[in-house]
């Protein structure tokens, strides 16, 4: 599979921002797994992910993931 060119030649600070994003999306799913979970009709019906952790952990990194490509992005 061929790597798209915009990755090729992107920036470290490109690259950290993608990385970013995509923990930022992946805490909005743990966050609407843990929304799902905390509202089950069924009480007993426990899941195993730990959902409200995992959202906590990826938003942490998101967060200073995209503050890191943020300050690489000024500094040019």
């Amino acid at each position: 599979m061929k790597e798209p060119d915009f990755l090729l030649f992107a920036s470290d600070a490109t690259l950290i921002g993608l990385a970013g994003l995509a923990m930022l999306v992946l805490s909005f799913i743990a966050f609407m797994g843990e929304r799902r979970r905390r509202n089950r009709r069924d009480i007993d019906a426990v899941g195993v992910l730990p959902w409200r952790d995992i959202a906590a952990l990826t938003s942490l990194l998101g967060l200073l993931l995209m503050a890191l490509a943020i300050s690489g992005w000024l500094k040019g």
